[in-house]
């Protein structure tokens, strides 16, 4: 059984290595001139002003949550659309209730008041 797994096992090592020798070789390579400006944080052509990290309200990360749900909810649906006539009656219940479940996030995350942006 363990012989079926051989190849995912080199796949991963091979891709580990090559990970690794590029990353010591692009730090081998690379000129190090680290001065000032160079360290500066870079706002756009802006001179900074204030501190660099401030603190954010968690609404925006519950929203973009949201976001990230919805859009993983179009990765699955696009596929399933494709195949839709092969996958007959069943396909479609069970597709029903993927999209169920999400309108039930949706749903309770509307009701707790997480849409609102202000």
């Amino acid at each position: 059984m363990l012989d079926q797994y051989t190849g995912v096992g080199v796949f991963l090592a091979v891709g580990a290595l090559f990970v690794a020798v590029t990353l010591l070789a692009g730090k081998l390579l690379r000129p190090h001139n680290p001065y000032p400006e160079k360290l500066a944080t870079y706002e756009c052509g802006e001179i900074p002003v204030g501190e660099g990290q401030i603190k954010f309200h968690i609404r925006y990360y519950i929203f973009s949550l949201i976001f990230v749900v919805f859009d993983v909810e179009t990765v699955f649906l696009y596929p399933w659309a494709v195949v839709f006539e092969e996958m007959g009656l069943f396909g479609f219940v069970v597709m029903m209730l993927f999209i169920g479940t999400l309108v039930e996030g949706l749903v309770y995350a509307w009701k707790k008041g997480a849409l609102r942006w202000v």
